[in-house]
């Protein structure tokens, strides 16, 4: 539980530090958090050696948007990730969270593919973490409180932008075969037509504006 609640607080400190808002904060890596959990618990039957990577699954999916490029240089985030993780966790947990990190991002899968693993165990502790981000990722309000900010609270520039990026890539999760675990396969189509009926609604509220 120490850990854990340490995690929090170097998540807290980071999100002020570089100005993190609210689609990448703590509540994003909260949201990570739950979903990990689920993934967890369902491959570790499929696979059970997945089940001595926990710790490192767990905490790569709390701290995967700390060095987000979006807010810091990535580099020197990933530096302050593992200078804080160093004392606390083997030097080959650091050492795996830096590469799941560093490798988990859409963009980074279309441009690169997956990374390279020696171990099976690997492999699965990377997936499980990389399909948690993607199973938030169909939070279309998250998706819009980003773009909102960056569009300095123009709604509906923030809308489109995030409409088109839903279309173009999160409803095309499962399409693209980015899904490999058994729980992400099963659930994701909640989510997927979740993300539709909220789009259907933000269309009609920008509609008939208050």
């Amino acid at each position: 539980m120490k850990l854990l609640n340490d995690l929090i607080v170097f998540i807290i400190m980071i999100t002020r530090k570089y100005n993190i808002d609210e689609s990448h904060d703590i509540s994003h890596s909260m949201d990570v958090l739950h979903h990990v959990n689920n993934i967890y618990e369902t491959q570790m039957y499929v696979y059970p050696p997945l089940k001595n990577h926990k710790r490192t699954i767990f905490i790569a999916a709390l701290l995967h948007d700390m060095c987000d490029n979006k807010y810091m240089d990535e580099e020197k985030g990933i530096q302050e990730i593992c200078d804080y993780l160093k004392p606390r966790i083997q030097e080959d947990e650091v050492n795996l969270i830096k590469k799941i990190i560093m490798t988990m991002s859409y963009s980074k899968i279309k441009k690169e593919g997956f990374p390279k693993f020696d171990e099976i165990d690997h492999y699965w502790a990377y997936h499980v973490v990389r399909e948690a981000d993607l199973l938030s990722a169909y939070n279309f309000d998250r998706c819009m409180i980003f773009h909102i900010k960056k569009q300095k609270g123009d709604l509906e520039s923030a809308f489109h932008i995030a409409e088109n990026l839903f279309q173009n890539r999160v409803l095309k999760h499962n399409e693209d075969k980015l899904l490999l675990t058994e729980y992400s396969k099963t659930n994701y189509l909640e989510l997927h037509n979740n993300a539709i009926q909220r789009i259907n609604a933000w269309k009609k509220i920008l509609k008939n504006p208050i």
